[in-house]
């Protein structure tokens, strides 16, 4: 042990040295030179793409290649891929370090603030290398600083002004109509339709003008869209967020076969994206949003099982130590709302109740959201006892969402105390007070719907619960006028059509009875048997053949392949090769771990100080490791004759890759400046990676680390899935 030590203190010393020695030691040591801006996004480099549609922007360069990188660049962005935009926009720089527009294009891709300043620092600086038409945009975007109205009517005029200057220049068009850019400022969208459609009637198949026309008309006249609705995703195939978009007008529309369509081709083009690329549902922001959102319409399509199993491959992928925790946006969150969404539309009370079933934590959120689930459920079983004990807990909690912190939770809160507060009263016999609060809480629902719905976190359109209460009451009119409320909101709402059957018939109008059965008919055209919804209304005994509402033709969801776009399922894949040699000079690969789990860890060799750190910290718990049937190995470039001399003090298998061959394989290395940075990799015991951290500093959160290990342990998934459509 004590060996042990003194060679840790040792080689600490040694790295300290070096680093005081050598000023240019924290860009060895895994950092950028060209500053933190450059520390974060991705490090290796970029590969040519197919199916991301195609644009150009003539930009001032020496170098064609760097034109084409550019393009490829500004192509992503139109499709919002910020991550990988910033990877062409990178090489750019590795091959024409003081191009101008690609800082800018690096700018246009940083999702953080404080970096886009930095890089349109370094691009305004340049701006007497490029031309005036390229000096306008720079000036343009610099005017983006600011962050109130004034400042962003100043960019949208700059913007307009070069549409004005130069006539011939589609790219000003498109970006002037783009949204998220100029939409905020006061830009109509009438004005920003007829500049789109200007550019398509001469490149009709502009990525970037199909896609904005998307986003400009989200949302109820969304059928001034279908035609770029159709075209994006064809145009696109191999952009998550492209084949998603349309997925948005079509759910708003009513049009659920063909929102599940684009949906499930945008979750498979992601998953297949991050086999290719070893990036994780963690680090692509639209993959749980998509599957949340896949979920969602797959319930309104009554797709029960497909539904749920989603929500739970949420909640079964990685987990990530900083990037789980936000609000509406981690994928553990996104699953527990999809789930707890789904269990509560089909009425699976006593799964809702069974312990474990939905993973709640200890948030807030997770404890008010878990109340008002459990006390759905025992009203929904006939325990209103239960019910009301619950309702009651969930009423405990309103002094908390009074606290700033929690604001932006207090509107979802609300709405649903109001419901819990209509169900008690219903439950008591209290009909008016019941009934009143179902009103109340059907408003607050819908100002919830405004706020954020996509997808909605409601399992219902509460409108729809408050006909059913009228129905109760034998007050089948007032049902029908909540669910023409309902249905004016949710077009072809399967659940609002399920209850309108009822009012209808209860009404004693057979032939809208009949019409409302034929609709949810074809919603519901392959929904399996047992949908609680599904059967109240066929027991009505109607008959009439199913009809779609749409405003345009549907494919059936169930059956169009989509395969061809990449797997059904998110599941770990396979490591790279492994090939490197231990202290004795054997040659060590993975298969010889077969069998046990990999905390496999690239440093940057033994005159690095924060690398040892890292080794020590995780080598500390090495006896935890190995209770977690964990191999803890170590790769370095230096040679195993060097590795020799530390390996009996170090608690990690030291191995040795001086071509750096095993470095590249694992995306330890940045391409952009030609260096070795810090990886720590997470290999199951089929040889998966299920985790993986890169980056200029070293991961040392061992409780994550070990945390994680026990998730794989227990989930021990198919290495492969079969499923495809």
């Amino acid at each position: 042990m004590r060996r042990a030590v003194s060679l840790w203190l040792v080689l600490a010393w040694v790295s300290s040295a070096a680093a005081q020695t050598d000023p240019g030691n924290r860009y060895r040591m895994g950092h950028s030179a060209h500053g933190a801006a450059f520390d974060e996004g991705p490090r290796t480099r970029p590969a040519r793409m197919d199916g991301i549609g195609v644009t150009h922007f003539p930009i001032t360069t020496k170098n064609p290649e760097v034109q084409m990188w550019f393009d490829q660049g500004h192509t992503l962005l139109h499709s919002y891929w910020f991550y990988e935009a910033e990877r062409s926009f990178r090489w750019c720089l590795k091959l024409e370090p003081d191009n101008a527009m690609a800082y800018w294009g690096l700018a246009r891709a940083s999702m953080n603030r404080e970096r886009a300043q930095q890089f349109m620092k370094k691009a305004l600086a340049l701006k007497d290398t490029v031309s005036p038409r390229e000096r306008a945009y720079l000036e343009a975007w610099a005017l983006q600083e600011g962050t109130g109205d004034a400042d962003r009517d100043k960019f949208r005029k700059a913007l307009e002004q070069i549409v004005l200057d130069y006539p011939d220049d589609i790219e000003a068009k498109v970006l002037a109509g783009d949204p998220s850019l100029t939409l905020a400022s006061g830009n109509g969208r009438i004005g920003s339709d007829l500049l789109l459609r200007q550019v398509l009637a001469t490149s009709p198949d502009h990525p970037g003008a199909h896609h904005y026309r998307v986003h400009l008309w989200d949302g109820p006249q969304g059928a001034q869209a279908l035609d770029s609705c159709r075209r994006y995703g064809d145009l696109v195939p191999r952009i998550g967020h492209a084949l998603h978009m349309p997925g948005h007008v079509y759910a708003g529309l009513g049009m659920w076969h063909e929102a599940a369509i684009s949906l499930d081709s945008a979750t498979r083009a992601e998953i297949r994206y991050m086999g290719e690329q070893l990036v994780f549902p963690y680090n692509t922001w639209n993959y749980a949003h998509n599957r949340n959102y896949l979920s969602y319409v797959q319930e309104q399509l009554g797709l029960r099982d497909e539904a749920t199993r989603g929500a739970r491959e949420l909640l079964a992928v990685p987990l990530d130590p900083t990037l789980n925790d936000a609000e509406r946006y981690s994928p553990h969150w996104q699953g527990v709302a999809a789930l707890t969404r789904a269990l509560i539309k089909f009425e699976r009370w006593d799964e809702i109740l069974a312990e474990g079933s939905i993973p709640w934590g200890t948030s807030m959120r997770d404890k008010s959201h878990r109340a008002w689930a459990e006390s759905l459920a025992h009203f929904g079983k006939g325990d209103a006892d239960q019910g009301r004990k619950r309702a009651a807990d969930h009423a405990a909690l309103k002094a908390e969402f009074d606290k700033p912190e929690l604001s932006w939770l207090k509107s979802t809160y609300e709405t649903h105390a109001a419901e819990l507060d209509a169900r008690v009263a219903l439950s008591r016999g209290d009909v008016f007070k019941g009934l009143s609060r179902m009103a109340e809480a059907a408003e607050l629902e819908l100002k919830l719907r405004d706020e954020y719905d996509d997808p909605p976190g409601y399992p219902y359109i509460l409108y729809t619960e408050l006909a059913r209460a009228y129905l109760l009451q034998q007050s089948p009119q007032l049902a029908i006028r909540a669910l023409d409320r309902a249905l004016s909101v949710v077009p072809n709402d399967p659940f609002a059509l399920s209850v309108l059957a009822q009012a209808q018939a209860s009404a004693g109008a057979k032939d809208k009875a009949s019409e409302a059965w034929a609709r949810l008919q074809f919603v519901w055209s392959d929904a399996p048997a047992g949908i609680p919804a599904f059967d109240r209304a066929r027991a009505l005994g109607l008959s009439a053949a199913p009809v779609d509402r749409s405003p345009a033709r549907q494919r059936n969801y169930v059956h169009t392949r989509l395969d061809q776009h990449g797997p059904a399922i998110w599941t770990a894949n396979p490591a790279p090769a492994l090939d490197a040699q231990d202290a004795t000079g054997k040659t060590v690969t993975l298969e010889e771990f077969r069998g046990k789990n990999v905390l496999l860890v690239f440093y940057l060799g033994g005159t690095c100080v924060h690398c040892l750190t890292q080794l020590k910290t995780i080598g500390d718990q090495k006896d935890e490791f190995g209770r977690l049937d964990t191999v803890l190995l170590a790769v370095s470039t230096d040679r195993p004759e060097v590795n020799a001399k530390s390996q009996d003090g170090f608690p990690f298998r030291l191995l040795s890759d001086p071509s750096l061959a095993n470095t590249k394989r694992f995306k330890s290395y940045d391409d952009f400046e030609d260096i070795a940075i810090h990886s720590t990799v997470l290999i199951d015991r089929h040889g998966r990676i299920h985790w993986a951290r890169q980056g200029g500093e070293p991961f040392t959160d061992v409780k994550f680390l070990q945390a994680q290990l026990r998730r794989m342990n227990e989930r021990q998934a198919p290495s492969t899935s079969t499923a495809s459509r």
